[in-house]
């Protein structure tokens, strides 16, 4: 779920944001090549992409900090972002030629030096009143190429700056606000192996308005699209501002159609918005990201009528979509769960990786993806990336495993048919004269096993680190219709807690055997990321304020620092001058506080805040 109407104290907010705010010029610091953004995931001195390399593994190979002398972690400065504008701050920094840009809730950017946490410039879009973002007015983080940084806005719009001075460079808006269509998601650079292009890829946002999710690239120094790719089999492309190729089958066989041969209304708002941020598979050209829910929620306005709801697909929403960089064609997709009638999308992270198969010692490039829905898949992304895996083809999935206790919907998934072994847990659908259908509890919720918040991968243990979440809810099923601007859900829900003693379930997983390594329990909800280093670390925040440091291989907390609000950003590290950096964002809000029922009421007392934490180790310390 991604997009619903903030209430008329938000809105004013949001109607009252200023305009540009900028200091002085600062000197102009070196351009950013596609060289630089290649390495990233090798180089310590910068954090130049979103999950720390193309991959999106978000590991750095500094072992300056370690287990051994993480616990004498101090603060070097904080930052605020000021005013009443606080809210989520959900952003991952970018760090350049000793520059942190970071972005805020409300369509704000800061540029801070990362020496003294001095204000270099800002910039604050003007947002028009009438935005509807559903899970508050966050944004997950900027892109850097060349002399400029680009992020989105709540207006569905994305801007490029420059980097030095903070002057806009362009704007573009690439759908109407008013309809639902916002972006909260960090834009991704890539590079078109065949034309040498560099691009600049984003997606949108809003599946619970109703609107088609789309992704697209843009040419970085005018922002001019070069291609659009909707994620709702049978609507067309665009290539070079011309109509391109069908997404799927032109026919969309996965959608119903009625008595009269229509396909049904869902399908000309069928969500599948790839509201996340990308990875990139150089070696394949392939832009590899989540496509969102289907609209509407409800999983009966999807299905032909009196048939099975298994038995139609709601193409390509909720699975893992393989784009060549290029065309813009969907080359291949998983769906992780088909027909969705759970909102559990399927935009959390898909990060990159290889192993070598146990039984055979063949080398394996795979994708990882720990799913709403409470599963952790792995699939062959180079068999994805050449259409074998389009769609839920045997030889595209290699495993599927629980994260999180008490799934309800399904049991596991086949490996030979790549589907999943469900329960019968769909919400009913409505009956004749009722008001609504019968209530039927479902784990985990639409808040999901894990969300957003990206999870990490570690290439010294093996291990991904899961930030999750163990809870339920109750779910129903209602009347809609579709209103242009208005949430087109279908579906009533109330969420719950499963256990006692927590809700956060912080888990590593070995993605060869699915089997958990080690686990955290937290009061409060997991809503940030986690970070691995080759210090043996991971990185974290929690609901409550802490910023925490794990041992990678054990999960013993080795050190924690409170930071006035909830944390539910993403942690980075960087070296400059000689010593290892970690950063941070502090303030709490998201989805959990707006829906989480009876977690809501359990973090109400946490403070909201606007922060940028950054820690290192005492001189003395750091040189041992």
């Amino acid at each position: 779920m991604e997009s619903i109407r903030l209430n008329s104290r938000q809105t004013l907010l949001a109607a009252l944001v200023a305009a540009t705010l900028c200091t002085p010029a600062m000197a102009a610091g070196s351009k950013v090549s596609w060289d630089d953004i290649l390495n990233d995931d090798k180089t310590t001195g910068d954090v130049l992409t979103y999950g720390l390399g193309l991959k999106a593994q978000r590991h750095s190979t500094m072992e300056t900090i370690n287990t051994a002398n993480v616990a004498n972690l101090v603060p070097a400065w904080s930052f605020s972002f000021g005013g009443e504008k606080q809210r989520g701050q959900e952003g991952q920094a970018l760090v350049h030629d000793g520059v942190i840009y970071a972005t805020a809730s409300y369509s704000r950017i800061f540029a801070i030096d990362a020496r003294s946490g001095k204000r270099l410039w800002e910039y604050q879009h003007r947002l028009p009143e009438g935005i509807l973002p559903c899970c508050d007015v966050v944004n997950r983080g900027p892109a850097i190429y060349g002399d400029k940084i680009f992020f989105g806005t709540l207006d569905a719009g994305i801007v490029a700056l420059n980097k030095d001075t903070g002057k806009v460079v362009w704007k573009k808006m690439f759908a109407d606000y008013k309809v639902g269509y916002t972006m909260t998601g960090a834009p991704f650079v890539v590079k078109d192996k065949k034309s040498g292009k560099v691009l600049l890829v984003h997606g949108s946002s809003g599946d619970e308005f109703g609107v088609v999710g789309w992704l697209y690239a843009r040419d970085p120094d005018t922002g001019e699209e070069v291609w659009a790719r909707p994620l709702v089999e049978g609507h067309m492309g665009r290539l070079d501002g011309k109509d391109s190729v069908t997404t799927g089958d032109a026919k969309a066989p996965s959608w119903p159609r009625d008595k009269d041969g229509k396909l049904v209304e869902a399908w000309s708002h069928g969500g599948g918005a790839p509201w996340q941020t990308a990875s990139f598979d150089v070696d394949t050209n392939t832009v590899v990201i989540g496509a969102g829910n289907p609209a509407p929620w409800n999983t009966w306005k999807r299905t032909k009528e009196g048939d099975d709801p298994k038995n139609w697909d709601s193409l390509f929403t909720s699975g893992q979509a393989y784009v060549d960089a290029g065309s813009g064609e969907l080359k291949g997709f998983f769906q992780h769960t088909p027909n969705d009638a759970w909102d559990f999308s399927g935009n959390n992270s898909v990060v990159l990786f290889e192993y070598k198969d146990p039984k055979t010692g063949k080398q394996i490039k795979a994708s990882a993806h720990a799913d709403r829905n409470g599963f952790f898949f792995v699939t062959d992304r180079e068999k994805l990336a050449t259409g074998a895996g389009y769609p839920n083809k045997p030889t595209s999935l290699i495993g599927a495993w629980p994260f999180v206790d008490g799934i309800t919907w399904a049991s596991g998934f086949d490996l030979k048919t790549g589907r999943p072994i469900e329960k019968g847990n769909r919400p009913p659908a409505v009956k004749p004269g009722a008001d609504k259908g019968d209530t039927i509890f479902v784990s985990p919720p639409f808040l999901g096993g894990t969300n957003w918040h990206p999870m990490s991968y570690s290439p010294k243990t093996g291990l991904f680190y899961i930030p999750a979440n163990h809870w339920g809810m109750d779910y129903w099923t209602e009347h809609l219709t579709y209103k242009p601007g208005s949430a087109y859900l279908g579906q009533g829900f109330r969420i719950k807690k499963l256990f006692n003693d927590h809700v956060g379930i912080l888990r590593a997983i070995d993605p060869k055997t699915g089997k958990i390594a080690w686990e955290h329990k937290e009061k409060l909800p997991l809503w940030a990321g986690t970070l691995t280093t080759a210090g043996n670390l991971l990185f974290t925040g929690t609901s409550d304020g802490f910023l925490k440091a794990f041992d990678a291989k054990n999960g013993k907390e080795l050190w924690k620092f409170q930071t006035g609000s909830g944390i539910v950003s993403v942690p980075v590290t960087w070296e400059m001058d000689g010593e290892q950096y970690v950063g941070i964002e502090s303030g709490y809000g998201g989805a959990v506080p707006l829906w989480g029922g009876d977690m809501a009421e359990l973090t109400k007392p946490v403070s909201q805040g606007g922060s940028m934490w950054v820690f290192k180790l005492p001189k003395q310390l750091a040189q041992r």
